[in-house]
């Protein structure tokens, strides 16, 4: 027996001494391509692990810099992906994608003359490249040069006159030069494109509301704005000031209440509602309001001036001398603070503070006014100074709005992530459940994820971690990457020292999900597999690794012309047709899954999401109806049904799927609501 231990333990040992050699003698395509499905699903920091390690074995390779600097870029690392790109550029001078990529994180850093030397390096090779055109523009813009900035908006619209972006840049272009008139023209043609463009009713509203006075149009247009992007509460702050300027008061206080609503902390709208409430006269609350902003900035001396006149008027006076304090410290020469501060110090007892006040508001005013005057009507002058009023309502009581930052941006034009489209507008579907050993909860969606199989491998603790079924998983940190790489090591000692059971295959299996290392997953899937041909959870789990592998493919993630290959008609055709084969080998497994559990909703949902991918309608709606008999307040196969009902034109239906699965947590019903009743 002790002999027998010995041994495995040798085995054990031999596995990981295995594993570290294969380490040095890495696959470095395989390992690109794992690195480039992080980098897919948006796991940034471990797509970055695994282009280190091809880089540490194969630094002359181009790729694996330039991907890394994609990732980097994503980040907000902007001078990483700059050094990157330039690392990939060193390499291979061909790959367009990196003078991009180094042109916006250039464009980030205000390097702009070297962004904008960098989008004609990739203009050189593809003259008529759209994303590189409007970045190059943006950048010519920032640094004020007009004509060329100009010049380049013309190309661009001449080569894609329905590109609407290119309008609303070239319109931030001529606002910047004070051509409104040409600005709302351009505007007014990107809506004509594309009615979903929030940011051009916002940029319409803005120049409404700023050049023109033109309150009820710039109201008009906030309103689509709210409708398109409901969850931005810049939005409402904007809208409740063009309210507040057509004497809407109570629709100004809604929005302000609003926008709060959606974030506790905006400080614009707090200070603005506190405004708004002063003026009516609702005084504690309006307190409240200047308190939560001063809370937090203690130096904001608007909130302060306000809220000592609040203090002063409920009779709190020494709380509004010490806010008078801060104000006067920071504007020292104005006449009216002092005489009001003044006032609260002789009503709080504080006589000879009163009058030194008192004495430097007179003097204050006489320097200002260069005039004598009968000091009989002295107080009442200075108190009602005309001009002190104004600067003062200036300096303090001027309800604030939100600079949209809305505009045309650099952008990076990734093309490895999909989209389903409906008609004029694009939605994402919501995705496959799938086994993981992270979740990101929601507050909204109430609906439990039980499955008795889950529940019975978590209660036998057979697995190293709580398995759950995710609909989305978080980024992993550099410590859950690690624990996971060192998991795989323990379990391929355990499987290479003695007969191995499909539970082990399947635990390696999840770490190399994690990992996202697809390719691995599916071989260690099989293995348990044909080991228990009746395991439920490996043929579910099987189903996923296949399909995230498949959204790696289909997206060009493992594609060895991503950079600066071409592709061919043929090549296309070739490519749909094992997409197609992919997606049907992964309904085989989900069948299994029912054929083993006929009450595995997940599977039953995850059939319905894939038929969606195959354009299989009819069947994707069969899916989700089955699934929303076995599970009725599944509101992802609510919101799916109605994404499918609208492709097919049967709105009342896409409409009330929506509805419902607005009601059971799904978010995103809400929007595509707002645009169905346009």
């Amino acid at each position: 027996m002790k002999q027998k231990y010995i041994r495995i333990i040798l085995l054990f040992f031999a596995a990981i001494a295995f594993s570290n050699s294969a380490t040095s003698q890495i696959n470095t395509d395989q390992v690109m391509n794992i690195g480039r499905n992080a980098l897919y699903f948006e796991d940034y920091i471990l797509s970055i692990q695994y282009f280190n390690q091809v880089i540490k074995v194969k630094p002359h390779l181009a790729d694996p810099y330039f991907y890394r600097a994609v990732a980097k870029l994503s980040l907000e690392d902007y001078q990483g992906a700059e050094e990157d790109c330039t690392m990939a550029i060193e390499r291979n001078p061909f790959i367009v994608d990196a003078y991009q990529v180094r042109g916006i994180a250039r464009q980030s850093l205000k390097k702009n003359k070297e962004a904008i030397a960098d989008y004609e390096l990739g203009l050189k090779q593809l003259p008529e490249h759209r994303v590189l055109l409007i970045n190059k523009a943006v950048a010519e813009s920032e640094i004020k040069d007009f004509k060329n900035a100009e010049l380049t908006y013309e190309r661009l619209v001449r080569l894609y006159p329905k590109f609407d972006n290119a309008y609303l840049g070239r319109a931030q272009l001529y606002l910047s030069k004070g051509d409104t008139i040409k600005a709302i023209a351009d505007v007014d043609k990107c809506i004509e494109i594309d009615k979903n463009n929030s940011n051009a009713y916002v940029l319409r509203a803005d120049i409404n509301m700023n050049y023109g006075k033109k309150y009820g149009e710039a109201l008009k247009d906030m309103d689509e704005a709210i409708k398109l992007e409901p969850h931005f509460a810049g939005y409402f702050i904007n809208r409740a000031f063009l309210k507040y300027n057509q004497d809407d008061y109570f629709g100004a206080m809604a929005d302000y209440d609003y926008a709060i609503s959606l974030d506790a902390e905006n400080i614009t709208a707090r200070f603005n509602r506190a405004l708004l409430l002063s003026e009516v006269r609702d005084n504690n609350k309006a307190i409240e309001d200047f308190s939560f902003v001063i809370a937090r900035e203690p130096s904001n001396i608007m909130a302060r001036y306000n809220r000592a006149e609040l203090y002063s008027r409920t009779k709190q006076y020494k709380k509004a001398v010490k806010d008078y304090d801060v104000v006067i410290e920071k504007v020292p020469d104005m006449s009216g603070i002092y005489y009001a501060r003044s006032e609260c110090k002789r009503l709080s007892g504080d006589l000879v503070g009163g009058e030194k006040d008192y004495n430097k508001s007179r003097k204050l005013f006489k320097e200002k006014k260069k005039t004598e005057y009968n000091s009989d009507t002295a107080d009442e002058a200075i108190k009602n100074d005309a001009e002190s009023a104004e600067v003062v309502k200036n300096k303090f009581k001027t309800l604030l709005t939100i600079e949209n930052d809305n505009g045309v941006k650099p952008e990076y034009d990734n093309k490895s992530r999909g989209k389903i489209q409906d008609n004029n507008f694009k939605i994402d579907a919501e995705p496959l459940f799938t086994l993981s050993y992270y979740a990101i909860e929601s507050e909204l969606n109430y609906s439990t994820t039980y499955t008795r199989e889950l529940s019975e491998i978590n209660e036998a603790k057979l697995l190293p971690f709580t398995l759950v079924m995710s609909l989305s998983e978080p980024r992993l940190y550099e410590e859950q990457i690690t624990k996971h790489f060192n998991s795989i090591d323990y379990y391929t000692g355990i499987i290479g020292a003695e007969s191995p059971r499909a539970i082990d295959y399947l635990a390696r299996a999840m770490d190399y999900m994690m990992v996202k290392n697809y390719d691995a997953a599916i071989l260690d899937l099989d293995k348990a597999i044909a080991l228990s041909e009746k395991f439920t959870l490996a043929y579910f789990a099987r189903a996923n690794a296949k399909y995230r592998q498949w959204l790696n493919i289909k997206n060009g993630a493992d594609s060895e012309t991503s950079t600066t290959g071409t592709v061919t008609g043929s090549d296309v055709m070739l490519r749909e047709k094992m997409n197609q084969h992919r997606l049907i080998e992964i309904n085989k497994d989900l069948d299994k899954v029912l054929e083993l559990s006929p009450k595995m909703i997940y599977a039953l949902y995850d059939k319905g999401c894939v038929y969606l991918q195959m354009q299989d309608n009819t069947s994707a709606i069969s899916a989700f109806t089955k699934t929303i008999e076995l599970k009725p307040d599944f509101g992802e196969a609510y919101y799916n049904r109605g994404l499918v009902y609208l492709r097919l034109g049967n709105k009342e239906s896409g409409v009330s799927d929506l509805s419902k699965a607005g009601e059971y947590g799904v978010t995103p019903s809400y929007s595509v609501l707002k645009r169905m009743s346009k």
